[in-house]
Protein backbone atom coordinates (compact mmCIF):
# COMPACT_ATOMS: atom_id res chain seq x y z
CA UNK A 1 0.00 0.00 0.00
CA UNK A 2 1.51 3.42 -0.57
CA UNK A 3 2.16 5.34 2.14
CA UNK A 4 2.25 9.52 2.46
CA UNK A 5 3.62 11.61 4.95
CA UNK A 6 0.74 13.59 6.92
CA UNK A 7 1.16 17.39 7.75
CA UNK A 8 -0.18 19.91 9.78
CA UNK A 9 -1.58 23.53 8.50
CA UNK A 10 2.38 24.93 9.46
CA UNK A 11 3.57 22.26 6.93
CA UNK A 12 5.30 20.34 10.08
CA UNK A 13 4.75 15.87 9.24
CA UNK A 14 2.85 14.89 12.31
CA UNK A 15 2.36 11.13 11.11
CA UNK A 16 1.98 8.83 8.38
CA UNK A 17 -1.18 7.36 6.34
CA UNK A 18 -1.35 4.06 4.29
CA UNK A 19 -3.71 5.15 1.36
CA UNK A 20 -5.85 2.20 -0.34
CA UNK A 21 -3.81 0.87 -3.49
CA UNK A 22 -6.91 -0.28 -5.31
CA UNK A 23 -7.87 3.67 -4.83
CA UNK A 24 -4.24 5.52 -4.85
CA UNK A 25 -1.95 2.69 -5.73
CA UNK A 26 -3.37 1.59 -9.67
CA UNK A 27 -1.31 1.86 -12.91
CA UNK A 28 -2.88 4.80 -14.19
CA UNK A 29 -4.73 4.94 -17.77
CA UNK A 30 -3.74 7.19 -20.03
CA UNK A 31 -6.47 6.38 -22.31
CA UNK A 32 -9.73 6.48 -19.59
CA UNK A 33 -8.12 9.94 -18.66
CA UNK A 34 -8.06 11.46 -21.62
CA UNK A 35 -11.76 10.11 -22.96
CA UNK A 36 -13.05 11.60 -18.99
CA UNK A 37 -11.51 14.80 -19.96
CA UNK A 38 -12.84 15.43 -23.23
CA UNK A 39 -16.29 14.41 -21.97
CA UNK A 40 -16.11 16.89 -19.07
CA UNK A 41 -14.74 19.51 -21.81
CA UNK A 42 -17.54 18.52 -24.32
CA UNK A 43 -19.80 18.94 -22.13
CA UNK A 44 -18.79 22.50 -20.94
CA UNK A 45 -19.27 23.82 -24.42
CA UNK A 46 -22.56 25.86 -25.13
CA UNK A 47 -23.21 24.83 -28.34
CA UNK A 48 -25.07 27.93 -29.59
CA UNK A 49 -23.63 28.90 -32.49
CA UNK A 50 -26.51 28.92 -35.25
CA UNK A 51 -26.70 29.76 -38.90
CA UNK A 52 -30.01 30.70 -41.28
CA UNK A 53 -31.73 27.85 -42.89
CA UNK A 54 -32.57 28.77 -46.67
CA UNK A 55 -36.30 28.86 -45.31
CA UNK A 56 -35.32 31.28 -42.26
CA UNK A 57 -33.68 34.28 -44.10
CA UNK A 58 -35.58 37.23 -44.78
CA UNK A 59 -36.54 37.98 -48.40
CA UNK A 60 -35.94 36.23 -51.67
CA UNK A 61 -39.59 35.56 -52.80
CA UNK A 62 -39.39 37.14 -55.84
CA UNK A 63 -37.81 35.40 -58.79
CA UNK A 64 -34.82 37.41 -59.42
CA UNK A 65 -34.83 37.36 -63.58
CA UNK A 66 -36.97 35.32 -65.96
CA UNK A 67 -35.97 31.27 -66.32
CA UNK A 68 -34.47 31.47 -70.17
CA UNK A 69 -33.36 34.06 -72.44
CA UNK A 70 -30.88 35.90 -69.88
CA UNK A 71 -28.18 33.91 -70.67
CA UNK A 72 -27.35 33.89 -66.87
CA UNK A 73 -27.78 30.40 -64.72
CA UNK A 74 -31.29 30.21 -63.69
CA UNK A 75 -32.36 31.28 -60.01
CA UNK A 76 -35.26 31.15 -58.05
CA UNK A 77 -33.95 33.02 -55.01
CA UNK A 78 -31.51 35.75 -54.15
CA UNK A 79 -31.16 34.15 -50.80
CA UNK A 80 -30.04 30.75 -52.20
CA UNK A 81 -26.74 29.84 -50.55
CA UNK A 82 -25.02 30.84 -53.97
CA UNK A 83 -25.41 34.58 -53.25
CA UNK A 84 -24.04 36.63 -50.96
CA UNK A 85 -25.77 37.18 -48.16
CA UNK A 86 -27.99 34.02 -48.78
CA UNK A 87 -28.54 30.93 -46.31
CA UNK A 88 -25.60 28.68 -45.13
CA UNK A 89 -25.53 25.63 -46.48
CA UNK A 90 -24.80 23.07 -43.88
CA UNK A 91 -24.24 25.26 -41.45
CA UNK A 92 -23.95 24.65 -37.67
CA UNK A 93 -27.22 24.64 -35.30
CA UNK A 94 -27.35 24.49 -31.74
CA UNK A 95 -26.58 21.10 -30.27
CA UNK A 96 -25.34 19.95 -27.14
CA UNK A 97 -21.92 18.10 -27.45
CA UNK A 98 -21.98 16.31 -24.29
CA UNK A 99 -21.45 12.63 -24.13
CA UNK A 100 -21.32 10.65 -20.58
CA UNK A 101 -19.09 8.16 -19.77
CA UNK A 102 -19.79 4.86 -18.53
CA UNK A 103 -19.80 4.78 -14.49
CA UNK A 104 -17.10 2.00 -14.33
CA UNK A 105 -14.70 3.82 -16.54
CA UNK A 106 -15.58 7.10 -15.01
CA UNK A 107 -14.52 5.36 -11.82
CA UNK A 108 -11.53 4.39 -13.14
CA UNK A 109 -10.68 7.70 -14.54
CA UNK A 110 -10.95 9.19 -10.99
CA UNK A 111 -9.00 6.53 -9.32
CA UNK A 112 -5.93 6.88 -12.91
CA UNK A 113 -6.14 10.56 -11.63
CA UNK A 114 -5.08 10.20 -7.58
CA UNK A 115 -2.96 7.32 -8.49
CA UNK A 116 -1.05 9.83 -10.87
CA UNK A 117 -0.41 12.19 -7.96
CA UNK A 118 0.49 9.66 -5.32
CA UNK A 119 3.10 8.66 -8.43
CA UNK A 120 4.94 12.19 -8.96
CA UNK A 121 4.63 12.64 -5.30
CA UNK A 122 2.24 15.52 -5.53
CA UNK A 123 -0.47 14.54 -3.25
CA UNK A 124 -0.06 16.09 0.24
CA UNK A 125 -2.58 14.49 3.57
CA UNK A 126 -3.42 17.57 5.69
CA UNK A 127 -4.27 16.70 9.20
CA UNK A 128 -7.22 18.89 9.48
CA UNK A 129 -8.25 22.49 7.73
CA UNK A 130 -9.71 24.52 10.26
CA UNK A 131 -9.86 28.65 9.91
CA UNK A 132 -10.70 30.81 12.65
CA UNK A 133 -12.12 33.03 10.07
CA UNK A 134 -12.65 33.38 6.34
CA UNK A 135 -9.50 35.41 5.58
CA UNK A 136 -7.09 34.89 2.71
CA UNK A 137 -3.75 35.85 4.55
CA UNK A 138 -4.46 32.83 6.79
CA UNK A 139 -4.87 30.45 3.58
CA UNK A 140 -1.96 31.94 1.93
CA UNK A 141 -0.12 31.52 4.97
CA UNK A 142 -1.25 27.48 5.26
CA UNK A 143 -0.66 27.01 1.61
CA UNK A 144 2.95 28.94 1.65
CA UNK A 145 3.93 26.13 4.52
CA UNK A 146 2.35 23.28 2.34
CA UNK A 147 4.71 24.30 -0.69
CA UNK A 148 1.20 24.26 -2.60
CA UNK A 149 0.40 28.14 -3.58
CA UNK A 150 0.76 28.08 -7.21
CA UNK A 151 -1.93 26.05 -8.31
CA UNK A 152 -3.66 24.04 -5.90
CA UNK A 153 -6.98 21.97 -5.74
CA UNK A 154 -7.94 21.44 -2.31
CA UNK A 155 -10.22 18.88 -1.40
CA UNK A 156 -12.34 18.40 1.70
CA UNK A 157 -14.75 16.12 3.00
CA UNK A 158 -17.95 18.60 2.83
CA UNK A 159 -18.38 22.34 1.59
CA UNK A 160 -16.94 24.49 4.07
CA UNK A 161 -17.94 28.50 3.80
CA UNK A 162 -14.75 29.18 5.40
CA UNK A 163 -13.08 27.59 3.34
CA UNK A 164 -14.15 28.36 0.46
CA UNK A 165 -14.42 31.99 1.07
CA UNK A 166 -11.02 32.47 2.00
CA UNK A 167 -9.74 30.63 -1.38
CA UNK A 168 -12.16 32.12 -3.89
CA UNK A 169 -9.25 35.15 -4.14
CA UNK A 170 -6.12 33.13 -4.41
CA UNK A 171 -5.44 32.84 -8.35
CA UNK A 172 -4.64 29.18 -9.16
CA UNK A 173 -6.15 27.51 -5.69
CA UNK A 174 -9.50 25.92 -5.95
CA UNK A 175 -11.44 24.44 -2.85
CA UNK A 176 -13.83 21.45 -4.05
CA UNK A 177 -15.48 18.73 -1.44
CA UNK A 178 -14.99 15.16 -2.05
CA UNK A 179 -18.62 14.94 -4.27
CA UNK A 180 -17.38 17.65 -6.60
CA UNK A 181 -13.84 16.12 -7.14
CA UNK A 182 -13.54 15.82 -10.96
CA UNK A 183 -10.72 13.98 -13.26
CA UNK A 184 -10.18 17.27 -15.31
CA UNK A 185 -9.66 19.70 -11.95
CA UNK A 186 -7.16 17.15 -10.70
CA UNK A 187 -4.97 16.64 -14.01
CA UNK A 188 -4.94 20.57 -14.55
CA UNK A 189 -3.13 21.76 -10.86
CA UNK A 190 -0.18 21.01 -9.96
CA UNK A 191 -0.60 19.74 -6.21
CA UNK A 192 -3.45 17.83 -4.93
CA UNK A 193 -4.21 18.46 -0.75
CA UNK A 194 -6.46 16.64 0.72
CA UNK A 195 -7.73 16.39 4.24
CA UNK A 196 -7.73 13.10 6.09
CA UNK A 197 -11.56 13.10 6.47
CA UNK A 198 -11.50 14.03 2.67
CA UNK A 199 -9.01 10.44 1.82
CA UNK A 200 -11.11 8.47 3.91
CA UNK A 201 -14.45 9.50 2.17
CA UNK A 202 -12.50 9.41 -1.39
CA UNK A 203 -11.85 5.76 -0.14
CA UNK A 204 -15.00 5.31 0.77
CA UNK A 205 -16.97 6.05 -2.64
CA UNK A 206 -14.38 4.98 -5.28
CA UNK A 207 -13.51 1.56 -3.22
Amino acid sequence: MPKVQVVNMQGSPVGEIELNEYVFGIEPNTHVLHSAVVSQLASQRRGTSSTLLRGEVRGGGRKPWRQKGTGRARAGSIRSPLFRGGAVLFGPKPRDYGFSLPKKVHRLAMRSALSSKVNEQKLIVLEDLNLSEAKTREMVIVLKALHADKKALIVIDELNDTVERSIRNIDGVKATPVEGMNVYDLLKHDVVVMTKAAVAKTEEVLA
